[in-house]
């Protein structure tokens, strides 16, 4: 299981949601980071939209998107978002 996360230099809210997944323990999961900038697909993609969350199961990477949480939102409360879409809850420190 892994999760995406869009972000580009110098954006506060990706770094303060890169933080707070990198921070949770109780769910299984990579977390990979993509900067919007190396990509001319990305960037025309996400550049309005970023700080951007996918969730990618297999190798194939099908991408099911994560409802942006607030910037507001703690460590314990975006875990338990993440529960609803991340299947494997085994408590792992995966990362």
């Amino acid at each position: 299981m892994k999760i995406i996360l869009y972000s580009k230099p110098g954006c506060h809210l990706c770094e303060g949601l890169q933080e707070k997944l990198e921070q949770i323990q109780n769910l299984n999961f990579d977390l990979e980071i993509r900067d919007i900038t190396s990509r001319d697909d990305w960037f025309a993609a996400y550049q309005y939209e970023i700080p951007v969350l996918f969730l990618t199961e297999d190798e194939t990477e099908t991408l099911q998107p994560i409802p942006r949480p607030s910037p507001r939102a703690s460590v314990k409360q975006l875990e338990q978002m993440l529960l609803k879409y991340i299947p494997n809850t085994e408590k792992n420190n995966a990362k």
